[in-house]
């Protein structure tokens, strides 16, 4: 069968892209902590740096799918996103990821949460909505009460794919199946943290029962010979995936080739959207994917790979840290910014300043043709009062000169994250702009690397700025690549 004009196909991968922090704390970490490791089959759990959460991510591991499949935000017709983990309860978060994605004001955008079962729900709405080319994105980074075993679990990371009518890796057959089992996996209402009732043979049975019936949908489950060369199956833990193996139909080894758990952590609705990701890039040609939500849900979708999709997959971390240094970046014991503190800009005004905000923009002078940042004044170059062309600068840039910001150094409103993240470096970048030439901007260094040295070479990318009055302001951070 050919995937790619099978008329029975419900849609296609065109690309797909994944992220995860650069942060991890071992499981010998924690257990040191608290004398023991409650999430068994997990080597390392993600932290997501001071400056990051579910959006940062996801807009990370969108950038890398577009750019994998060579297509601009501009071109979308369809936006999903998908979290457990909204930096707010309520908002539309679609509208912020598609401006730092470029997407269109008037493509179509739908929003999953409440379940960690949305990062499948978000593929299969693309099916539905057969966009050409559209975007799905999930990401997210679970967190309970710092001695249960789902914080132990709890990981960080996000995956995005590319999708359209046709291409090299296909949407063969999709199923689902509910069976209400409530208290497998919750979150109150007001709370950031995921519980459980406890109840381990309840949770496994609800588990494998519920995955196990999808599969069946798309032709696998306990009494199926079909086969598959990957299974992205949702992993709440390193070990309940394995256990659901007969259940699906499949062999330990099929899980295994899919799984990120034993290095990312818990990455709830990222979990199954990183399997496929996974799978893909390491050339699997026929994919069983099982998302799963407690309470429970699960989707099943088939994929069959004709030929290997683009990936452009980030998914290393080299940055080990000690569980102190995690609970800081979580956090739990840091004293937030201070009362009264901080030079107030407003929602509307940083709203007007936006576009610059997610994408570096200079004036380009007509009568030298030299970038100035910010586009206004006279011109950097030749001195010229000139009405500016506004231009998009590129995404990389060179360091002309570098501090660091210790402790107490930092304005008011930055001191939660300087608290959490610790002294961060601040460096003049010159910007490659579209057609040649630079223009110099300010840019913090994103939290998670060392201040870079001048002449290293740097890339843009979104990071929380800081939050007044309960509004998170995103912008444009510096990321190291290193000296040419």
């Amino acid at each position: 069968m050919d995937p790619t004009t099978d008329g029975d196909a419900l849609g296609a991968i065109l690309a797909a892209g994944a992220y995860a922090p650069p942060y991890r704390i071992t499981a010998d970490e924690v257990a040191d902590a608290w004398g023991r490791f409650d999430a068994g089959g997990i080597d390392r759990t993600a932290v997501p740096g001071a400056d990051e959460d579910a959006l940062t991510m996801g807009i990370a591991a969108g950038r890398r799918a577009l750019s994998a499949a060579e297509v601009s935000g501009s071109d979308l017709e369809f936006l999903a996103f998908a979290t457990t983990t909204p930096p707010q309860e309520e908002g539309d978060l679609t509208a912020r990821l598609g401006a730092a994605l470029a997407v269109p004001d008037g493509a179509t955008r739908q929003s999953f949460s409440a379940s960690t079962r949305a990062g499948t729900r978000a593929l299969s709405a693309a099916l539905s909505a057969d966009p050409d080319p559209g975007l799905v994105v999930a990401a997210d980074c679970p967190r309970g009460e710092p001695a249960d075993e789902r914080d132990h679990a709890a990981g960080a990371g996000a995956a995005a794919f590319v999708v359209g009518s046709e291409g090299p890796a296909a949407f063969v057959d999709a199923a689902e199946h509910a069976d209400p089992t409530p208290g497998t996996r919750f979150r109150r209402r007001g709370s950031d943290r995921v519980e459980g009732l406890g109840v381990t043979s309840y949770d496994r049975a609800a588990f494998a029962r519920t995955v196990g019936a999808a599969a069946e949908g798309v032709g696998f489950g306990a009494d199926s010979t079909a086969e598959a060369d990957a299974a992205a199956v949702q992993s709440p833990d390193g070990a309940m995936p394995y256990r659901a193996a007969d259940a699906l139909g499949v062999d330990t080894g099929t899980v295994a080739a899919a799984e990120t758990v034993s290095d990312l952590g818990d990455t709830g609705a990222a979990s199954t959207p990183l399997g496929l990701a996974t799978a893909l890039g390491a050339g699997h040609g026929r994919i069983l994917v099982v998302g799963y939500g407690s309470g429970g849900a699960a989707d099943a979708l088939l994929v069959e790979a004709e030929r290997d999709p683009p990936t452009a997959l980030s998914l290393e971390g080299d940055r080990a840290v000690s569980y102190a240094e995690y609970l800081r970046l979580r956090g739990e014991i840091t004293p937030g910014n201070p009362d009264g503190g901080g030079a107030s800009v407003s929602v509307p005004a940083w709203k007007r300043s936006l576009p610059g905000r997610y994408r570096p923009r200079a004036g380009e002078c007509p009568e030298c043709g030299g970038l100035t940042f910010p586009p206004e004044g006279a011109c950097g170059e030749c001195g010229a009062l000139v009405e500016f062309e506004t231009v998009e600068l590129g995404p990389d840039g060179r360091v002309e000169a570098v501090t660091r910001i210790g402790q107490g150094g930092a304005p008011p409103e930055f001191a939660e994250a300087q608290a959490r993240g610790g002294a961060y470096g601040v460096a003049i970048v010159a910007v490659e702009g579209p057609a040649g030439g630079s223009a110099s901007v300010p840019l913090q260094v994103a939290d998670g690397h060392d201040a870079p040295e001048v002449g290293d070479v740097v890339r843009a990318v979104v990071r929380r700025i800081y939050t007044q009055e309960g509004v998170t302001r995103y912008g444009v951070k510096a990321r190291p690549v290193g000296p040419d």
